[in-house]
């Protein structure tokens, strides 16, 4: 994760493509080991936004969307949620998400 400006809620909402937001940290183990099955999943999707969010405590957009777990995927379509995966357990799963994203509307 990186410690760039963090976006807000409605920078997120207007994005109209279809978008998946990463919530974590650098220091997760779970989140490193996620990055592999991640990685792989949107690899095959090279136009698809992806936003990676440094989490924890006072960030304000973790908290907008009820983050409690890392890592904690958010697949977004036109600012809505359609899809959230927690502790992504296999490229699969991750590739459904993905799908609906594209599909949905």
């Amino acid at each position: 994760m990186n410690d760039a400006v963090e976006p807000t809620r409605e920078e997120i909402d207007a994005i109209a493509e279809p978008l998946v937001v990463e919530f974590g940290t650098s220091w997760c183990g779970h989140c490193a080991r996620a990055q592999p099955l991640i990685a792989a999943a949107l690899a095959a999707h090279p136009g698809l936004r992806h936003v990676k969010v440094e989490d924890g405590p006072g960030r304000r957009l973790g908290r907008s969307f009820r983050v409690k777990l890392w890592p904690t995927l958010v697949f977004l379509r036109q600012g809505v949620e359609v899809a959230r995966l927690v502790r992504p357990a296999d490229t699969t799963e991750i590739e459904n998400a993905l799908a609906r994203i594209e599909t949905a509307g």
